[in-house]
């Protein structure tokens, strides 16, 4: 779901009606502090950040950022700095809050679960995004885009207000090796009281029944279950077994060896939940019928009402895949994390190589950083998607840096928090589909392009 795509209303609408409303863990530091800037219309965010526990934090944090009525229309949203592996402090205040308030803000109303989704690959803000989240009494942990095998004892020991490790990845010369990065909550408490904490269940993603095993093997009980997502999946997909193979375009083939082996995964033991172009009727029996649990749903919960893309994007894109002119396109290069990622097609946005070429390249948010190891044994952070000569003085290669974009800032453009550019253009949206995107038909005419998350739930089940 991109950055900020499943929101709070998304999940919540879900979630109502007994469902697992997920919310997209991305950037929601980032995403608070935009939309307080905005204004915060509605007052959502100070609504949840009145029952945020640390009073303090959340007053630091309005005083900021909140601007009544709002920013002017084309001025910068403040830069807020990069996490690092020591730990910015006011990153991880905002971090911690944001995830809060997203949680917050979609258990409103109802009792029933909500989960949130993370990427694995963006690991140095996991742990005050955990530990926020869970604050607000998150459900359930999804976690993919790598091999979560840390996150079972990060949630151990936060449901208990206890100090958590993750190990931060660090490329160098010959291979690469693991840093500590550490978390104390109680140095955020500021003697105010703590609530207790309920632990959520982990669910990772998985895109082989080879990881499924080694999750197993390795973390066992700590899985509630698994949610088996193939390559038609929208966002970051896994690389293909074997020799990749491209079409005349040069987009990333797929094959028979990636396909599931539904009988092995079935033996494992383990719930499942299938995703990756499931999202019809037809395709929900067919995965019951195989033993799931049930199914994940991206595509058409992102097109509905509820969705926080900008409402004039969603209903193009639901125009062009009316008109048979849809198209989702599994870029090999686009994402600076080396996966795989899909992007939709739309005119204006980076699906369209000259709009993407003429924005500046700049690294401004930070997440998809890659920590490395300088020849003084210190750590930096640098990102393909960002300043080529940069990323050559901080030992890049050249060749990684062809056809690589800035996610961070495209994401966030396709919610409308897009960032003010100093020549008076603004950053390009970058949106993200499944290839379940072809047959939004199934929910929606050309005469009634809006449906809502309730209209998915109920043609799904028949």
């Amino acid at each position: 779901m991109g950055a900020g795509v499943s929101g709070w209303r998304l999940a919540q609408a879900v979630s109502k009606l007994g469902h697992l409303g997920v919310i997209s863990g991305t950037a929601l530091d980032q995403i608070m502090v935009r939309r307080l800037q905005e204004g915060d219309i509605g007052g959502h965010f100070r609504r949840a950040l009145e029952h945020f526990p640390f009073k303090r934090m959340a007053q630091r944090i309005l005083d900021a950022y909140w601007i009544p009525g709002g920013k002017k229309p084309n001025a910068p949203y403040k830069i807020t700095g990069t996490h690092t592996i020591e730990g910015n402090r006011w990153l991880q205040e905002l971090t911690i809050a944001g995830n809060f308030i997203e949680t917050f803000l979609a258990r409103e109303g109802h009792r029933n679960f909500v989960g949130m989704n993370y990427l694995e690959k963006i690991q140095l803000s996991h742990l005050p995004a955990i530990y926020g989240a869970m604050l607000a009494g998150v459900a359930v942990i999804i976690m993919g885009a790598g091999i979560p095998l840390e996150i079972p004892a990060v949630i151990n020991a936060l449901s208990a207000h206890q100090p958590a490790t993750y190990p931060i990845y660090v490329t160098k010369a010959g291979g690469g090796d693991t840093c500590l990065m550490k978390f104390d909550p109680a140095s955020f408490h500021e003697g105010e009281a703590l609530p207790p904490l309920n632990k959520p269940l982990f669910l990772p993603i998985v895109s082989s029944v080879t990881l499924a095993t080694v999750l197993k093997r390795r973390i066992g009980g700590e899985i509630a279950g698994l949610v088996v997502e193939g390559p038609s999946a929208g966002g970051h997909n896994a690389p293909p077994r074997g020799k990749p193979a491209y079409s005349a375009e040069g987009e990333l083939l797929y094959g028979p060896r990636d396909e599931f082996d539904i009988a092995a995964l079935r033996a494992l033991g383990i719930p499942f939940w299938m995703a990756g172009s499931y999202g019809s009727p037809e395709k929900f029996r067919a995965a019951l019928a195989e033993g799931a649990a049930g199914i994940q749903v991206g595509t058409a919960f992102a097109l509905c009402v509820e969705s926080e893309i900008v409402p004039e994007i969603r209903r193009a894109l639901i125009r062009k895949a009316l008109a048979g002119k849809g198209r989702v396109f599994t870029d090999p290069v686009a994402s600076p994390t080396g996966f795989p990622f899909k992007l939709a097609s739309l005119e204006g946005t980076v699906s369209e190589k000259e709009v993407y070429n003429a924005r500046r390249r700049t690294c401004d948010l930070g997440f998809l950083r890659q920590a490395y190891r300088k020849p003084d044994g210190s750590v930096g952070y640098r990102c393909a998607a960002g300043p080529v000569a940069a990323y050559l003085a901080q030992g890049g290669k050249i060749e990684e840096t062809v056809g690589r974009m800035c996610l961070c800032n495209g994401l966030v453009a396709n919610i409308g928090l897009t960032q003010a550019l100093p020549n008076g253009g603004h950053e390009p949206c970058m949106l993200t589909l499944g290839d379940d995107y072809l047959n939004i038909g199934r929910f929606c005419t050309a005469e009634h392009p809006d449906y809502s998350a309730a209209d998915v739930i109920r043609i799904l089940l028949g």
